[in-house]
């Protein structure tokens, strides 16, 4: 054993556990490549020795920052903390820290943005959220830049290893076919922002749900909304104010759909006796506001570490999965139309 003056290094380790250096690296860099013995006597090793690797340096050899860099413009700031949280529990207990870096998709300078901000952090991979995620230019910059990615989506827009992605267009339909089994026919949507893929998912399984029970949907059954509270409170209004009222509301996701409470209740209608809601996400206003809201719940988290796995563990059976099924969540803002 070295003596306690002399600082341990990696080569002490690998002396002492009989492997080579690229073998401590990889238990150190929880690589899957590796045997459950050999893991196990290196760590026991390092633990005897109290061996601490040097950041720095390894991030030095490897050119790259022990750093996952988030990018995201997206206006649902609850997604953007779920799924950063779902990161966080992956990166617990590693080397490896977060940067969250917002951007403005509409602005020219964008993917140069992007590029100086690679270049300068030298990180070890970033993670893309919608809808940005959905700009296959960036992620052919990350391609040229040697940068490990990872995209979020609502649909594969990539090959497993750079992708996570929900069924949000299936999960709609089944929040249709609840809305009919209880006996509801006009149905109205508000349609998430234009561009978002997440939005016309989530806009194209309405519609082939609605058609697949031979319900039409009219201009006035429809209502853009940006994902904000606010924009569900006017486009509720233009839907509720219409000659013929729907007995229920599909919104794109929760914020704007508590919008629709609000709308409801500033026409003395009540929510689920008046007009059934649901609304996708399952963030928290959904269990909060009164009465609890029905929504698709959105795994974000789960994508969130499952993305994080997919740069720093690529080996392990959790960073495997690309596809993560929503689920509807049955709460008491829908019950069938009186009458």
């Amino acid at each position: 054993m070295p003596s306690s003056a002399k600082t341990p290094t990696i080569n002490d380790v690998a002396r002492l556990a009989g492997v080579s250096k690229k073998t401590v690296s990889r238990v150190i860099n929880r690589s899957a490549l590796l045997s459950d013995e050999t893991r196990s006597r290196v760590e026991t090793v390092i633990a005897e020795l109290g061996y601490v690797p040097n950041p720095q340096a390894r991030a030095l050899a490897l050119r790259r920052n022990f750093l996952l860099g988030l990018i995201h413009d997206n206006p649902n700031a609850q997604t953007v903390l779920n799924f950063q949280e779902g990161v966080m529990g992956a990166i617990r207990d590693t080397e490896f820290a977060l940067a969250v870096r917002p951007v403005d998709r509409h602005s020219p300078t964008m993917m140069d943005d992007i590029r100086r901000f690679l270049e300068q952090q030298r990180l070890y991979g970033v993670l893309i959220l919608p809808p940005i995620s959905e700009n296959d230019a960036l992620a052919q910059l990350c391609r040229e830049m040697g940068c490990g990615y990872v995209r979020m989506g609502s649909a594969m827009l990539d090959d497993g290893d750079h992708m996570v992605a929900s069924n949000d267009r299936e999960m709609v339909v089944q929040a249709v076919d609840h809305l009919v089994e209880l006996g509801h026919r006009r149905i109205a949507l508000i349609e998430g922002p234009t561009g978002f893929r997440s939005a016309l998912e989530r806009r194209e399984g309405f519609l082939a749900a609605m058609a697949a029970h031979g319900l039409p949907v009219p201009a006035s059954a429809r209502a853009q909304g940006t994902y904000r509270f606010e924009s569900g409170l006017v486009a509720a209004g233009t839907l509720l104010d219409a000659a013929e009222r729907p007995t229920a509301i599909f919104a794109s996701n929760d914020e704007m759909a508590s919008g629709a409470f609000h709308a409801a209740r500033q026409r003395d209608l009540r929510v689920p006796y008046d007009l059934s809601i649901i609304g996708f996400d399952d963030s928290p206003i959904a269990a909060h506001i009164w009465p609890p809201m029905t929504t698709v719940c959105w795994p974000v988290r789960e994508m969130g570490r499952a993305a994080a796995l997919k740069l720093i563990a690529p080996g392990t059976p959790d960073a495997q999965e690309s596809r993560f099924l929503a689920r509807l969540v049955k709460r008491q803002s829908v019950a069938p139309p009186r009458g």
